[in-house]
């Protein structure tokens, strides 16, 4: 199955809630716009958003006498992946590259470490893991299985150790081998609680400071079935550490998906991968147009 089939299986409700409005039977009239805007709004696009992009494809469909389902779907699926900012740089493709990994605990950190780390082993590259995430025991146990499984050295404190200090340890060891890709797991934290937030800025700040002529990424993982609340965290954590860009898990599930917009748009943050299933190869490359495309059911 390629990436846009899993994608379309995993945004089902999405692509549901849109066939309701495009195949309602009815003209392309006020009704229809309403509807539009409203499945906009309900798949967690936001507001301010879903009323730019309603009235911007209204303008689209009288300008260019767009009138069946075909043709308003292949132009709001256009119209979705203008929202989001392109990336300056591919953080895990452009070496070298040291990329912290932060979100909330259970957004899919660790996993998403692990999945990277494979994939760039693969592909040739020299890559190295830091398990910055010393507060739970399965974090380090996932990430050196995964390092196992992909031949990646794994570098981590014991339990309650010091996250900055596994931060310089294993750049030290990236500097000393010839890493080409430094990628840092970190301890799940709440976006509600700034004395926590203010650790995982000092981890930050070690990291960036201690990388001196690698470029340093905080990629914020994002589990995509929290809705609404996952944006409230991409702010709190842009707020506090400065985001680079995202990646975006669980989009094979209950996601309605429209919240990958939001964040991108809103925070101007690139979406470097998103997950689609539980295997190394169901993190892909993120590709707006195809991931609108699943979103809306467009077929052309």
């Amino acid at each position: 199955m390629g990436l846009k089939d899993r994608l379309k299986a995993g945004l089902t409700r999405s692509r549901e809630a849109m066939n309701a409005v495009f195949y309602m039977g009815g003209e392309v009239d006020e009704d229809f716009w309403e509807g539009l805007e409203d499945t906009l709004v309900m798949g967690d696009i936001g507001g301010a958003l879903s009323l730019e992009v309603a009235d911007d494809l209204r303008e689209q469909a009288a300008r260019e006498n767009l009138k069946t389902a075909s043709q308003l779907k292949h132009a709001l699926a256009s119209r979705l992946a203008d929202a989001f900012p392109a990336p300056d740089r591919d953080p895990f493709d452009d070496l070298p590259s040291c990329v912290l990994f932060v979100g909330i605990n259970g957004a899919g950190k660790t996993t998403t470490v692990g999945k990277l780390a494979g994939a760039a082993k693969d592909a040739g590259t020299r890559v190295i893991i830091g398990g910055a995430d010393t507060f739970r025991a399965a974090a380090i146990e996932q990430l050196q299985v995964w390092g196992e499984r992909a031949g990646v050295e794994v570098v981590t404190r014991e339990r309650g150790g010091d996250p900055a200090s596994v931060c310089y340890d294993v750049i030290d060891a990236a500097t000393r081998e010839g890493d080409e890709l430094v990628l840092i797991d970190t301890a799940g934290r709440l976006h509600t609680s700034p004395e926590l937030m203010r650790e995982l800025a000092k981890v930050v700040g070690v990291t960036r400071k201690r990388c001196v002529g690698t470029p340093v990424s905080v990629v914020l993982v994002i589990d995509a079935t929290t809705g609404q609340n996952g944006l409230n965290q991409a702010k709190e954590f842009n707020d506090a550490l400065d985001i680079d860009g995202l990646v975006v898990t669980k989009l094979d599930g209950t996601a309605k998906g429209g919240i990958t917009i939001a964040i991108a748009n809103q925070l101007d943050l690139p979406v470097y991968r998103i997950g689609v299933g539980e295997t190394i190869d169901d993190l892909q490359r993120f590709d707006a147009l195809e991931f609108c495309e699943a979103l809306v059911g467009d077929e052309s």
